[in-house]
């Protein structure tokens, strides 16, 4: 593993431990070069996804996006950080155990909206805003709409 601080090829591992939910190895990391430490994260990853957008485009799957997507839409909520890491661990391993090496985003998306309805009403709305594309205030108000109706508000 290469020094994020100094480039050194060759540092050292000092500690590692599975995170809470066993879904990675957190190894704590030390350079012999520059004398930093640094931490690195290592995921199982069951097979290669391709992601398949709306418009045609074929893209690998990106952990990263998803989980930032998800945290865009949780934030200044009350969820903490190991909640949101073990949604994103959730969908990542039911596409990888899917079966389906290609996967249509409409998917994915549906798999966050589903995630969000049952975790945070406010998320919910904020991701279905971006998802689902809306333009305008009345989109807001029957999106919304649809919420108080499932519930028999």
């Amino acid at each position: 593993m290469r020094c994020p601080f100094c480039g050194h090829d060759d540092t050292q591992v000092k500690d590692s431990r599975p995170t809470e939910d066993g879904a990675a190895i957190r190894r704590r990391r030390f350079c012999p070069a520059c004398g930093q430490r640094f931490t690195t994260v290592e995921r199982t990853q069951l097979r290669e996804l391709t992601v398949v957008k709306s418009d045609g485009r074929r893209v690998v799957f990106d952990r990263d996006k998803l989980a930032r997507s998800i945290r865009i839409a949780l934030r200044k909520r009350p969820v903490d950080d190991d909640k949101i890491e073990r949604i994103v661990n959730g969908i990542q391993r039911q596409l990888e155990t899917s079966g389906e090496s290609e996967i249509p985003s409409k998917m994915i998306g549906e798999m966050v909206m589903d995630v969000l309805k049952d975790l945070d009403p406010v998320a919910y709305v904020r991701f279905a805003s971006v998802y689902r594309d809306f333009r305008e205030a009345k989109d807001f108000e029957r999106f919304v709409g649809t919420l108080g109706a499932g519930r028999g508000d």
